[in-house]
């Protein structure tokens, strides 16, 4: 198909073309000898450009193989065609494009939204019908507010905030995210970095405004993080940002620097404050335990005291109603018996007795603790070994004086027996 255009433009390429350096056996037009050596460059170039002319109509100057050649109109249709043909093709294969691994390409069909295309080798219609512009939606992106770069490079009208209480922090802090739909985050909005860092200054200044000063910078730090997360992702779904947030990292949370000292002594003493209510605290919970097992104790006494009082109280009068009747059975017998038992419980505890004698004035002493240490020691005499003592000294032929006491009890006991009884 080439060769035939170049016929018929007239255009002979031969290796005996005298253009080429290489001529027939004759002479050449000026009678002279060919000469062997490179062909003439600006002779090619200017026959080329004469059979163009020729070939659009144009009549050449003549000269060369070609002289006075001129195409036909068919020629000069086919030559347009051929060029628009190539022109074509090549505006064809620009549509071509390739989409990497986790990328996305949006195609629109002009300038409006068309489709999205997946990673691998695509194609569109050519400019200016279709174009595209491929988004990395697997890369983690970042929006800073409050610094930049840096977190001592502050942005104080986008850190400085205020707090329930009155108060102002600064905040800086950072969230990440992904894009999930590129052709949202594309045509949604304006500017979509600049609406992603107002979207999550929006949320931490509500966020904020809701919570107390302390609560921000110590204990809630975590918790604020979370909700501005989660606020961040309903304004962006609902302005259909085609971002999901994936996390908010506090960079930093402090009191503006210009009341920085005044804080921190604040802070000191609250710290102060608290150490000393939990030193109280357990001073506290030492000493009450042991105050309510004390008190515990007492009242655990006091109702055994009281058990025991009324116990014996009621065995008393139980016992007085028994020895009553008893008495109105026998009055002699039981007046004796508690008579005996009274003198029982007396001499029990008493260690040393006077005794009377009704027929004279003499006053007999008996030391009952002396008596009782001696017969103590006799017993342990008794049980030891002891040499064998003559017939004229035993114990046994000679009356002790607790032998005497005894004789001298009884029969003073049964008088009085009996001068109650004839009374």
């Amino acid at each position: 198909m080439v060769v035939s255009f170049l016929k018929k433009i007239g255009l002979t390429l031969s290796l005996n073309d005298p253009q080429w350096g290489r001529g027939s056996k004759n002479d050449n037009q000026d009678g002279k000898k060919p000469t062997d050596g490179p062909p003439d460059l600006d002779q090619l170039w200017r026959d080329f450009n004469q059979r163009l002319s020729r070939l659009f109509g144009q009549k050449g100057n003549g000269g060369g193989d070609g002289g006075g050649f001129t195409p036909d109109a068919a020629g000069a249709k086919l030559g347009l065609g051929v060029i628009v043909a190539v022109l074509a093709f090549i505006w064809m294969v620009s549509g071509f494009f390739i989409v990497q691994e986790g990328q996305t390409a949006v195609i629109t069909t002009f300038g409006k939204y068309s489709h999205s295309t997946v990673a691998g080798f695509n194609w569109r219609w050519p400019y200016p019908i279709q174009g595209h512009e491929i988004v990395n939606v697997s890369q983690v992106r970042t929006v800073e507010v409050g610094y930049r770069s840096n977190v001592k490079n502050k942005q104080p009208k986008e850190a400085l905030m205020l707090t329930d209480d009155e108060n102002i922090v600064d905040i800086q802090f950072a969230v990440q995210y992904k894009l999930k739909s590129a052709a949202e985050w594309l045509y949604s909005t304006r500017d979509p970095e600049e609406a992603m860092r107002q979207v999550a200054e929006t949320a931490i200044r509500e966020i904020v405004g809701k919570s107390k000063m302390d609560f921000v910078l110590y204990e809630g730090r975590a918790k604020v993080a979370l909700d501005v997360q989660t606020l961040m992702q309903q304004i962006l779904d609902r302005y259909k940002a085609g971002v999901q947030v994936t996390n908010v990292t506090m960079q930093g949370v402090q009191p503006p620097e210009q009341v920085q000292a005044a804080f921190d002594d604040a802070v000191k003493a609250g710290q102060d404050r608290e150490r000393q209510k939990n030193e109280g605290q357990a001073y506290a919970n030492d000493v009450i335990p042991k105050a309510r097992g004390e008190a515990s104790r007492l009242l655990q006494d006091a109702e055994g005291y009281k058990s025991r009082v009324v116990e014996n109280a009621q065995g008393n009068a139980a016992r007085f109603r028994q020895v009553l009747v008893e008495y109105q059975k026998a009055p002699a017998v039981t007046r004796d018996r508690l008579y005996i038992d009274t003198m029982q419980q007396i001499f029990s505890s008493t260690t040393k007795l006077m005794m009377d004698t009704k027929n004279g004035n003499n006053m007999i002493y008996l030391p009952l603790d002396k008596l009782i240490s001696q017969s103590d020691a006799a017993a342990k005499a008794a049980q030891a070994p002891a040499p064998v003592a003559p017939a004229s000294q035993s114990a046994d032929s000679v009356p002790t004086v607790e032998m005497r006491y005894s004789r001298d009890s009884r029969s003073r006991d049964s008088r009085d027996s009996r001068d109650r009884e004839s009374r």
